[in-house]
């Protein structure tokens, strides 16, 4: 952990220095592709001369989620950011395997987020957990988890804190997305291993996976500034937005299979009773509605057209 004052800490990953004041692009090898090509993690530094936290800011644990990786690439370019105290780590694509071949997982089928926090000798995601447990993880304090729906679910930009962790609690309200709420933990997800290193984390959702959506990467980049002005990283004052914190959450799933038509706009309010969207049987006139269980906000819709029964359709929360 940092010292409060004084100079700040040596950041040090896989063999490589980051002194105080220094601004450093580190790697960690992975593995290699069959046709022998090196694939390798980029890691950006930005050390500070002075003492602060060291916070992670990371996308592309799933490959397919794209607009995490637009915003830190955004983030990189922004020469107005600039770390007065602590230390800034960004790491623009995790999961680079999972990246070239547009997919959420690595190869073999295996989620690197239920990989967590790996072996060394396991399979490809369990590696690639661990190497970056044992070489990233140990040098941060606090960490920003950049995510999308995926699935051609749609997520409204939202922050998600440990549930009972006081601490990513006041950094998801430092985001200012348009909502908060409490998530569990789910076993073998960076965010869980984390919490074991008790080091507080907030998982940033917004979008759809395989689609820029510009509105999710401003909100991401904005939100970034907010918790390192918040956490006194960075000069200003915090561009923040009223951020609702849901209380529950809930998925309101299919009864039935058929074409699924939503009828509501994402991000909205909500009443009780309230019409959402149908479900058609494809051969008939029958229509099933889906409707509202409580006065509250929907944040997330499922935008396959055809669904299957227990499909989930919408997340709400009040």
């Amino acid at each position: 952990m940092h010292t409060e004052k004084g100079e700040n800490k040596t950041i040090a990953i896989n063999g490589h220095s980051v002194l105080p004041g220094e601004n450093k692009l580190v790697r960690i090898e992975i593995a290699r592709l069959p046709t022998g090509t090196l694939i390798d993690i980029p890691i950006h530094v930005f050390n500070s001369k002075r003492a602060g936290p060291t916070v992670l800011v990371q996308a592309g644990l799933h490959g397919d989620e794209v607009n995490g990786v637009e915003a830190v690439r955004r983030l990189l370019q922004d020469t107005s950011l600039q770390v007065e105290t602590g230390a800034l780590v960004m790491v623009p694509i995790l999961n680079i395997f999972g990246f070239i071949h547009f997919s959420r997982d690595v190869p073999d089928g295996k989620d690197v987020n239920r990989s967590f926090p790996g072996r060394k000798k396991g399979s490809l995601a369990s590696r690639i957990a661990y190497h970056y447990t044992a070489e990233v993880l140990p040098q941060v304090d606090i960490a920003i988890d950049l995510h999308t729906g995926g699935a051609q679910r749609h997520n409204h930009p939202q922050v998600r804190y440990t549930e009972g962790d006081a601490k990513s609690k006041e950094l998801a309200k430092a985001f200012g997305a348009p909502y908060h709420f409490s998530a569990k933990l789910i076993k073998g997800s960076f965010r869980k291993t984390m919490y074991g290193m008790g080091k507080p984390t907030i998982v940033y959702e917004a979008g759809e996976s395989m689609r820029i959506d510009e509105a999710a990467i401003q909100k991401a980049s904005k939100g970034i500034k907010n918790v390192l002005v918040h956490l006194k990283m960075l000069k200003g004052r915090k561009r923040q937005s009223a951020s609702v914190h849901l209380e529950t959450t809930r998925w309101l799933r299919a009864a039935k299979a058929g074409m699924f038509i939503p009828g509501v706009e994402n991000g909205s309010s909500i009443q009780k009773g309230q019409l959402l969207g149908v479900i058609t049987d494809t051969y008939s006139k029958k229509s099933r509605g889906i409707k509202a269980p409580f006065d509250g906000h929907v944040f997330c819709i499922n935008h396959q057209a055809v669904v299957n029964q227990g499909d989930a359709l919408f997340h709400v929360g009040c």
